[in-house]
């Protein structure tokens, strides 16, 4: 479905230039759940970017993505808007705050579904209704403002909102930022059983191992832009090979007796 062959990715800032993508390669099936998992400048985010073809003007990309056999590095832009929430979605990383404040949850689905589906009316807000339901959202949520939304909640409309054109991958960035432990577990449940439902490909961007590793059945750990190991879960977690994996286990552990001591 997706194979990044060789990807490096090149910022020039002030005489510098930076890879913040080195080299990699990394295929995602369909319908696979995989946990890109990495530190703060590890590279996942330029990742994600590139693979939705929102690089910034002058950065220097280098290799293939291909996407369904096609190069998304070499196509034009209006190409990638049909690419863009038809085939790959994004649920942004602060999502909860990407609401306008003015617009009722409605207006923001049905904004993606006149540009993108062609939808108005009353088959719009159909629709609207059909996607919160998909995401365990009363009807109701629709009438409301996003600051009259729970953290979770708003969570799961911005997952509503990235689904609303049916995407093949969905592309989830720190999508549990800032919320409690269950409702962290309750957007996770909700991945997953969406993935299920709709036959959806996932990679799930994190700094969080022991988070990814509850749901993904492929971690891929990231470090100055290099993969540094890919395993699934038990893997990783029971036999890490790369120091910076080791790292992260360790930490893990160390997360998991400092709570239950």
């Amino acid at each position: 479905m997706l194979d990044i062959r060789d990807l490096t990715v090149r910022y020039h800032s002030m005489g510098r230039t930076t890879d913040a993508v080195n080299g990699i390669s990394l295929r995602i099936d369909k319908g696979s759940f995989t946990g890109l998992v990495g530190e703060s400048g590890s590279g996942k985010s330029t990742l994600m970017t590139a693979l939705l073809g929102l690089l910034p003007p002058g950065t220097d990309v280098m290799g293939q993505i291909l996407y369904k056999g096609a190069d998304i590095i070499r196509m034009q832009e209006s190409e990638m808007r049909d690419l863009r929430w038809k085939e790959i979605s994004l649920v942004p990383q602060g999502a909860q705050n990407s609401f306008t404040p003015v617009m009722k949850i409605k207006r923001h689905i049905e904004e993606v579904l006149n540009v993108h589906s062609g939808k108005f009316g009353e088959d719009a807000e159909k629709e609207v209704v059909r996607l919160l339901k998909d995401v365990g959202l009363d009807a109701g949520i629709k009438e409301r403002y996003p600051h009259e939304l729970s953290g979770g909640q708003k969570q799961r409309a911005a997952i509503a909102l990235a689904l609303a054109c049916y995407p093949a991958l969905l592309l989830a960035d720190e999508p549990t930022t800032a919320l409690d432990v269950i409702i962290q577990a309750e957007i996770l449940e909700l991945l997953s059983g969406l993935r299920k439902s709709k036959n959806l490909s996932i990679i799930l961007v994190t700094h969080d191992l022991p988070l990814a590793a509850m749901v993904c059945d492929r971690l891929v750990v990231m470090k100055d832009g290099i993969i540094a190991e890919t395993g699934t879960p038990s893997e990783l977690v029971n036999a890490p090979r790369h120091p910076h994996t080791k790292d992260l286990v360790r930490e893990m552990f160390w997360q998991r007796d400092k709570k239950n001591g």
